[in-house]
């Protein structure tokens, strides 16, 4: 893409790169409180059936996942026009989905700086790897990404590790205001959940927290790996590597059902996203639709996303993604380029 267009892309999405105080304002109505309400009524159900109760908690899961959403664009400074509004909401958004606001913030900040770029990958992202960087590893450190890259592990142990251990720690590099608001929130959490563990047991507590929130960890981890990987997705080196080809051809549109949206938050048009991250949540699906160029966007249905799951390694060469047993068929494939190349003769020297 020229430079010119790039600039254009960049113009036509602006005007959606506003917030709008009533739209955010009615967002968080219509998705905190019914939250805290699926709670209290998930905690109820116990009295009735255990089955009924996981069944509140599955629901909460999506309200969980969208109170997230609310949170990631306060991160990017997207779901209110004043700071201070976004720093306070981002917070208790924050401690309600068990993630660091300040931390969180920065290393997302990174993660779109440097999505699909080879030579700077690891802060924010799925462990990608490419086929030369696997073979060229031990056995050890294979095994290691064969594991994290398993479905179980990534979205079984995944949400635990996110948020048991991840998001209570700062990084060693972290400034001060990061720090702080990371002992705020655990602070938060542990007067809250004490409170709760008092007040209805731990049993219940976790029953009901517990599910809702591994739940929501997985649905979460599911919506940003499936965006990111598939087959087509575009992946370069630094000095090839462009911020708009990254967002639109290295960012999926996951077209979800009318519902699975609405508790999603529009995360479906990540490509949109990470194309203006300024873009609230509530006006992706608008800034898509009346762009024509974003809808050129890899699309990508239910039924299709669950083909990513056999992602695993990355060709740089082929510009693809392919299975652990797709590395055998990619050298093949390299080995018969090289023996079609012309072989330079005396004759081609003169």
């Amino acid at each position: 893409m020229s430079k010119e267009k790039t600039k254009q892309l960049h113009k036509n999405v602006a005007p959606f790169a506003k917030s709008d105080l009533k739209k955010s304002v009615i967002q968080l109505v219509n998705t905190v409180p019914p939250l805290l309400i699926l709670w209290f009524a998930a905690y109820q159900a116990l009295s009735v059936s255990i089955w009924l109760t996981l069944a509140i908690c599955v629901v909460a899961s999506g309200f969980v996942v969208r109170t997230f959403i609310i949170f990631h664009d306060c991160t990017h400074g997207s779901f209110f026009k004043n700071k201070k509004a976004n720093d306070i909401v981002g917070t208790i958004t924050g401690v309600l989905t068990l993630f660091a606001y300040e931390k969180w913030k920065r290393e997302h900040a990174i993660h779109h700086a440097t999505s699909s770029n080879l030579d700077k990958r690891g802060v924010g992202d799925i462990w990608v790897m490419t086929i030369q960087e696997y073979q060229a590893v031990s056995f050890w450190r294979r095994l290691a990404y064969r594991i994290y890259r398993n479905p179980l592990v990534m979205f079984g142990f995944g949400p635990l590790y996110l948020v048991l251990i991840t998001s209570r720690f700062n990084r060693k590099d972290a400034r001060k205001k990061e720090r702080m608001n990371t002992y705020l929130i655990n602070a938060c959490l542990v007067v809250l959940y004490t409170g709760m563990i008092l007040l209805v047991g731990w049993k219940a507590f976790v029953i009901v927290q517990g599910t809702t929130m591994f739940t929501a960890g997985a649905l979460g981890i599911w919506l940003f790996y499936i965006q990111h990987t598939f087959e087509d997705s575009y992946f370069e080196e630094e000095t090839e590597w462009d911020y708009v080809k990254a967002a639109v051809d290295g960012s999926s549109y996951y077209k979800l059902p009318k519902v699975l949206q609405w508790a999603t938050g529009n995360i479906g048009f990540h490509h949109v996203h990470h194309l203006a991250p300024r873009v609230p949540n509530y006006n992706l699906e608008m800034a898509h639709e009346l762009t024509p160029p974003l809808q050129q966007a890899t699309t990508i249905d239910i039924k299709k996303s669950f083909e990513s799951l056999r992602y695993k390694l990355y060709d740089p060469e082929r510009k693809t993604f392919v299975t652990f047993r797709g590395i055998a068929k990619a050298a093949n494939l390299k080995n018969v380029s090289i023996e079609l190349k012309p072989k330079k003769t005396s004759f081609d020297s003169k």
